[in-house]
């Protein structure tokens, strides 16, 4: 493939992630039908704290909207965080992901079949809610929560098949740019409103220069983390192959602090959401919702304590699925690579474990904290979501994981061109 038909597939395959893109926001516009639009404005000013900010962030500003893509992915996600947790604990599960690419397009279809299932579940609590609050629907009945369920399950079918269709024929992971392009597409908005609480006295001068000071350096932070890395020194012994001596080099294992990227911040959102997903959508007095909403709310103990269990959680866990200890000691056995200092086989995998679980539980506090920390100062005071931690760590590792694929590719092409031309004297 010579290096104008790999720049050209480059290009293309960045134009196709932007129009799949684009079409998903398109899709955040398109309104459920039977819904009226002034009194949806009524509910949605009264409950932006809470589940329904955190979801609406995740959706794109869909809910906001009621679009037909109010669900976003997080059914897709949901069904993922079953799926991989059915992975560790049982032995069916466990069966298919040994069977390799069979087993992993099993999986596939039953992460996609849990999908419908559970956005038919919420599409109905999403019906039902928006029932309950008063003329917010024209013509309540059968006939409504019918429409409704068919078009939100239809709608998160859809985004799911954009984000395969990006991770297949496009750049970057699919399912985390569709909720990467969400949040970027509202910032301005969410600038704008911070600026005009500014203006207004809502937020004093001094605190939106403390915000955005405070936004710079998370920013600088994240990709700090998100580079670092720990060099685990690997040396290959010499051989003698008739005259002549092969080996002896040196080459380094990278373990990342985070190796689990922003995978542990969505599946804890995601698990904060999905039982209490719809309880902010009445607006009416019942004692129930409002006690739900009161406890998971910004600022909370009951909600930071299970935000930070859930990212520490899935931190572990993530890392867990990832990278085996066991697998990767074996590998330097067969090739004859070692530690210095450690035997091979078992104490290299206990030692590249204990390095390993060393270097999570640092990225499973820095995910904490970077999540967490802005959280209280959206409890305390009217600044949008998408300036949060969770937003900001999603955009900005999303961002490098993308600009990183980018430039292996374009590495990738080089180094074939320069091959090519040594090879044949050019």
């Amino acid at each position: 493939m010579s290096e104008s038909s790999q720049n050209n597939d480059l290009r293309n395959r960045i134009l196709f992630t932007v129009f799949i893109l684009a079409i998903y926001r398109l899709g955040t516009f398109v309104p459920l039908p039977g819904i009226d639009p002034d009194q949806l404005q009524v509910m949605i000013d009264n409950n932006q704290k809470g589940l329904l900010g955190m979801f609406n962030v995740f959706a794109g500003g869909a809910v906001s909207r009621m679009a037909i893509f109010a669900l976003g992915i997080m059914p897709y996600i949901s069904s993922s965080i079953i799926v991989q947790l059915l992975t560790g604990v049982t032995d069916y599960f466990k069966n298919l992901k040994a069977q390799g690419e069979i087993g992993r397009q099993k999986i596939t279809q039953i992460t996609r079949y849990g999908t419908v299932l559970l956005a038919t579940v919420q599409g109905y609590g999403l019906a039902v809610g928006l029932e309950s609050s008063a003329d917010l629907v024209i013509n309540p009945g059968v006939f409504f929560k019918i429409s409704t369920v068919t078009t939100i399950v239809a709608g998160t079918i859809f985004l799911m098949w954009l984000g395969e269709q990006i991770t297949q024929r496009g750049i970057g992971n699919g399912i985390s740019l569709i909720i990467f392009s969400g949040i970027v597409a509202e910032i301005p908005r969410a600038l704008v409103t911070t600026f005009e609480l500014g203006r207004t006295g809502a937020i004093s001068t001094l605190m939106i220069i403390f915000i955005f000071i405070l936004l710079i350096l998370t920013i600088l932070f994240i990709v700090f983390m998100e580079r670092a890395l720990r060099k685990i020194l690997i040396n290959y012994p010499k051989r003698q192959m008739g005259n002549k001596m092969y080996g002896g080099e040196s080459s380094h294992l990278p373990l990342k602090i985070n190796s689990a990227g922003v995978i542990p911040a969505i599946f804890a959102s995601a698990l904060l959401l999905l039982p209490v997903t719809f309880s902010n959508f009445s607006v009416s007095q019942n004692e129930m919702f409002l006690n739900i909403s009161s406890y998971f709310s910004q600022g909370q103990p009951l909600y930071m304590i299970l935000y930070a269990s859930g990212i520490i959680f899935f931190t572990f866990f993530y890392t867990s699925i990832t990278f085996n200890p066991n697998e990767t000691a074996e590998n330097l056995r067969k090739y004859g690579g070692f530690i210095p200092g450690i035997r091979p086989g078992e104490s290299t995998a206990l030692y590249i474990d204990t390095i390993l679980t060393r270097l999570t539980t640092i990225g499973a506090l820095y995910l904490t904290l970077v999540c967490l920390m802005p959280e209280f100062l959206i409890a305390n005071y009217p600044i949008p979501f998408y300036l949060g931690g969770a937003s900001v760590l999603i955009v900005v590792v999303v961002a490098i994981d993308t600009v990183t694929q980018v430039q292996t590719r374009l590495m990738s092409s080089q180094y074939e061109q320069l091959i090519k031309k040594t090879k044949f004297g050019r």
